[in-house]
């Protein structure tokens, strides 16, 4: 399954600030009038639902190994150890995801405002050189000299 059709926590932020459900944003961000602000908050929902994704694998595994009915000779504390570490991974990248698309969405233009490349115009400073009244290099200056054997 595609990323654009999996959910994830933060489907409502970009459907509300640019007006369209997730799919159809991902549709518009290929378009040739696609800001940069949705191609970048499209990614970062791509990721946040991929972490997401990780995140349930790793509970719903942990929920199998510990069922009631599963036989307690089968737990392995050190298996049990292992998910917990791949847990905090999953969250750590969770909210970290989270984070970046909630600081961009916040932080971007509105979205009906295109925003131009501005360009400064910038003096080029031209000077010429005065003649080197210095002597001129000997022939064979900077040449590397033969090793002696």
């Amino acid at each position: 399954m595609s990323v654009r059709f999996k959910p994830s926590c933060a489907d409502g932020q970009p459907q509300e600030i640019f007006g369209a459900p997730v799919t159809a944003l991902y549709v518009s961000a290929n378009g040739p009038d696609a800001s940069p602000a949705l191609a970048r908050a499209l990614e970062l929902r791509s990721f946040l639902a991929l972490a997401e994704e990780q995140v349930a694998c790793v509970r719903d595994r942990v929920h199998a190994d510990m069922a009631p009915d599963r036989d307690m000779g089968e737990l392995s504390a050190d298996k049990l150890q292992v998910d917990s570490q791949w847990l905090d991974a999953a969250l750590d990248a969770r909210d970290g995801y989270r984070a970046a698309l909630d600081e961009l969405l916040r932080t971007m233009p509105p979205p009906d405002q295109h925003t131009r490349p501005v360009r400064a115009a910038q003096p080029m400073a031209v000077a010429t050189l005065p003649p080197s009244t210095a002597a001129p290099a000997p022939p064979h200056a900077g040449a590397a000299q033969a090793r002696r054997p």
